[in-house]
């Protein structure tokens, strides 16, 4: 039988920028390709096969092109090496994309493995929620996002969106929205009617669009008005924007 492959983008290790998770120190498996085309999107996801770039010592950006696609064992054995000299370093790993559930097959082979090493953090839009049932005993900690029109350019996924995170919410779970100057409060309602609909409990973060220059985006008022109306159905709404964007791409 072969042994399962898949199309990486990078491997290196460094803190978390946004979400719950935020400031702490991950492995970073960021997979090629993605199911949607975000307008805010900044992250290469096409398919095209060209190196991933491999960190050799963790966090210092000695990065090694490495030919796709890649295999499990070239990654446990990085990640392997990195645990014994830097112990007790790394929260987790990050699953990241693009879109990570494109590669269910070989995450199917892959997580069990890796989830041996550390625990699993998956970084997802939440769209794929039959896959996410294929994978879910093999994952800890989900991050889904809510691709809303007004900053995504996606429309009609609200649907889709509720069906994962019926799903995510048998772990620890939090929704990620991405918000704008042009986003309207109707959609941070839908949002909040999404996420309380299958547990109020569930973290909500609105993450103001931030660019690559550590601008926001969005005044900060219309910030607060969101998390007004979010908590109007929400336990816990923070406002948490991408950090690693202001502190010099961690």
């Amino acid at each position: 039988m072969n042994k399962p492959t898949a199309e990486l983008a990078e491997v290196f290790s460094s803190v978390q920028g946004e979400g719950m998770l935020i400031g702490l120190r991950q492995v970073f498996i960021r997979f090629r390709g993605c199911n949607l085309e975000c307008d805010y999107c900044d992250t290469q996801t096409d398919h095209t096969t060209e190196p991933c770039l491999i960190e050799q010592t963790p966090g210092r950006r000695d990065f090694v092109p490495t030919a796709n696609p890649v295999s499990l064992e070239r990654l446990t054995h990085l990640i392997e090496g990195w645990q014994r000299g830097w112990p007790g370093v790394h929260h987790s790993l990050s699953i990241t994309g693009g879109e990570p559930l494109m590669s269910h097959q070989a995450l199917i082979e892959w997580l069990p493995a890796l989830r041996n090493l550390l625990p699993v953090y998956l970084e997802t839009n939440g769209m794929m929620h039959a896959v996410l049932k294929l994978l879910i005993d093999h994952i800890d900690i989900i991050g889904m996002d809510i691709k809303i029109p007004s900053t995504s350019g996606c429309t009609d996924l609200w649907d889709d969106h509720r069906h994962f995170l019926e799903t995510a919410a048998e772990k620890e779970v939090f929704v990620k929205v991405v918000v704008g100057e042009d986003t309207e409060d109707w959609e941070i309602i839908r949002c909040g009617e999404i996420v309380s609909s299958v547990d109020e409990t569930i973290p909500l973060v609105l993450q103001p669009v931030t660019r690559a220059n550590g601008v926001i985006g969005i005044h900060p008022v219309k910030m607060l008005e969101f998390q007004e109306i979010a908590c109007r159905n929400l336990q816990e709404v923070r406002i948490i924007p991408q950090t690693h964007k202001f502190m010099g791409q961690l």
